[in-house]
């Protein structure tokens, strides 16, 4: 779907049919959004899992916006090249490809993401993801709390968990959610707090949450309200402490934290591209997201909360561009920045075009059978 910045930046986007009609969801956006992507050299993305939804922002020509959706069942965590999504979804992950060479374009479109393969884990539910130097894809395996790989026979294949969880068990005791990657490897994740009984977070909500570092298993920063979304970026340790709105920045070793904004809405998701910070947010519901500080500090600003995505300059806190969502999409989980991409879209699973259209690897009969794919380009038909 597109937007056009000049008529406020509305747009209706239509749910896939279904059993019952869903209301549409509105979007609309800041009118320098696209002024921002082409001098950034970017697009971006998010996901809602409370909708099912992948979304992809691009550029569009005369200054329009556009918003590509595409249905998976829970959308959550994404690990995103420019080349490469991996999206945690119910009971799987996904790995999609971009079949565009470079140069090539499907309409205005220079990324089209193909599913091309799905790791079944069960419900687990999966959160953020991380990719090794190596390749090995790495899962925040919130059910089982613990951090997780994919195994060739088996739904998971353990490799770290707290110190104070006592034993693997599918029962979501701290909500273990977030993971920051730093050179190749799982450096920090956040958890909701240090509870060893089932859902025992729950209870724990407001203070309770943690940083803590995979290395060492050392608590980094404590005392956090239902923290999401550790990342490091230029050196630095970011993450959101979503129960108060907070976009903080973490002193890696005394653990002390300084709050560089405010953010309207229960935060999930952080992305980052030079100075700035794309932060996902949701609308508090009743159960999890209920009882916070969120809730006192937007009554003190007289404001009502968001859903959408806010870009943060993090040199001085001020948001600088946003979009916004009402209507059936309330909640999001995961926001990914696309450098060097224009306009991205993606083939989905309901989507007839992944039945027909086909991409060919080039071959030539000198190629070795054993070539490595990497060197190898590839062509649409």
């Amino acid at each position: 779907m597109t937007e056009n910045p000049e008529k406020r930046n509305v747009t209706a986007l239509k749910p896939p049919a279904g059993p019952r009609e869903k209301k549409p969801t509105q979007i609309s956006c800041s009118r320098g959004l696209h002024a921002f992507m082409e001098r950034n050299g970017l697009s971006f993305g998010f996901t809602s899992y409370q909708s099912g939804r992948l979304y992809l922002v691009g550029r569009l020509p005369r200054g329009k916006v556009s918003f590509h959706e595409r249905h998976f069942v829970h959308a959550m965590g994404v690990a995103a090249t420019p080349q490469r999504l991996y999206l945690a979804t119910q009971y799987q992950i996904w790995r999609l490809e971009n079949v565009l060479a470079a140069g090539q374009k499907m309409g205005d479109f220079d990324r089209n993401y193909v599913p091309r393969n799905a790791q079944t884990t069960g419900d687990v539910d999966a959160h953020e993801l991380g990719v090794e130097k190596g390749g090995r894809v790495i899962f925040v395996n919130t059910k089982f709390s613990c951090l997780s790989t994919f195994s060739l026979t088996h739904s998971f294949k353990p490799i770290w968990k707290p110190p104070f969880i006592s034993r693997l068990a599918p029962e979501d005791r701290c909500h273990l959610n977030g993971l920051a990657m730093a050179d190749g490897e799982a450096r920090y994740v956040t958890a909701v707090c240090r509870s060893d009984i089932i859902t025992g977070w729950r209870d724990r909500r407001a203070s309770g949450g943690l940083v803590m570092d995979v290395r060492t298993d050392r608590m980094v920063s404590e005392e956090l309200s239902m923290p999401h979304s550790p990342r490091i970026h230029d050196g630095k340790l970011w993450v959101l402490n979503s129960g108060r709105g907070e976009l903080c920045r973490v002193d890696e070793e005394t653990g002390a934290r300084e709050v560089v904004t405010f953010l309207p809405g229960f935060a999930r998701g952080l992305a980052f591209h030079g100075p700035y910070a794309f932060v996902g947010l949701s609308l508090p519901r009743d159960g999890s997201f209920s009882g916070l500080e969120l809730d006192g500090e937007l009554a003190k600003r007289d404001a009502e909360p968001w859903c959408g995505v806010q870009i943060v300059d993090t040199r001085n806190g001020n948001i600088v561009e946003w979009i916004r969502l009402k209507g059936e999409v309330r909640e999001l989980f995961d926001v990914f920045v696309l450098p060097g991409v224009s306009c991205p879209k993606a083939t989905g699973l309901l989507d007839g075009s992944i039945r027909t259209d086909i991409s060919i690897e080039n071959w030539s009969p000198d190629d070795r059978r054993d070539a490595p794919s990497g060197e190898k380009k590839e062509a649409v038909a």
